[in-house]
């Protein structure tokens, strides 16, 4: 069965452009012009994967808006923006309210095809049987593959795909420092240096809601990130 992806862009010769290239690949796209439509129809039935702009219509945040209310409806529907703004403060804002990763329309047609097959391919890894390490456990840390379920302390932490791959890579060694680099190898994302920062935030801050005391990833100046829990 084809996978399903909701594509939601407000200009229509660019949601039929992308519309067709995703449906070239196999996917079964459903299109929307607006947010309101789009989650109307994503309630129903969540997609396999989500593909937002940011600007829809006259609301210039209407995409971030829509995203939240998906996160708030699955913590591991993998979400894309794909849009025209992609200053830094747009590819944060957009990781704040819990995108996995953020392509800028310049980007070429089979590059956007390649990060949404990568996040695909997290997502299989993640749901895969016969895993030699489904379950790993890290003392107060449990990461549960099979189910994709992160738990500190007993209190589950809702990771989105990305999160939960950055957060495998570091715990799964813990004391060795990884860099920004590998930690984008690991979740698949083709980012900048600042957006793997601002995903390690979110993690903490995640953590932090349930254990104020926590400090297991700890920053190594100028080399990258490493699992201080064990």
């Amino acid at each position: 069965m084809a996978r399903v992806v909701a594509l939601v862009e407000d200009e229509p010769a660019i949601l039929e452009n992308y519309t067709d290239a995703l449906t070239r690949e196999g996917y079964d796209v459903k299109a929307f012009l607006d947010a309101r439509s789009a989650l109307s129809w994503c309630r129903a039935r969540l997609p396999d994967l989500a593909v937002l702009d940011i600007r829809l219509g006259n609301e210039a945040e209407a995409g971030f808006d829509l995203c939240r209310e998906l996160r708030s409806l699955s913590s591991s529907l993998p979400i894309v923006f794909l849009t025209a703004r992609d200053s830094d403060v747009d590819v944060v804002s957009g990781l704040r309210v819990g995108a996995d990763d953020f392509v800028s329309k310049d980007t070429s047609l089979p590059h956007l095809l390649a990060r949404i097959a990568a996040l695909f391919r997290r997502v299989d890894a993640l749901r895969e049987p016969g895993k030699a390490a489904e379950v790993l456990d890290r003392g107060d840390l449990r990461l549960d593959q099979d189910r994709m379920q992160t738990t500190w302390k007993g209190h589950v932490i809702d990771l989105t795909v990305t999160e939960y791959w950055i957060l495998h890579a570091l715990a799964r060694y813990p004391g060795h420092v990884k860099t920004r680099d590998q930690l984008m190898q690991e979740a698949s994302v083709v980012v900048d240096d600042a957006t793997i920062t601002s995903h390690i935030k979110r993690v903490r801050r995640k953590f932090e809601a349930v254990d104020v005391d926590f400090d297991g990833i700890e920053t190594v100046y100028g080399l990258g990130y490493r699992w201080t829990s064990v």
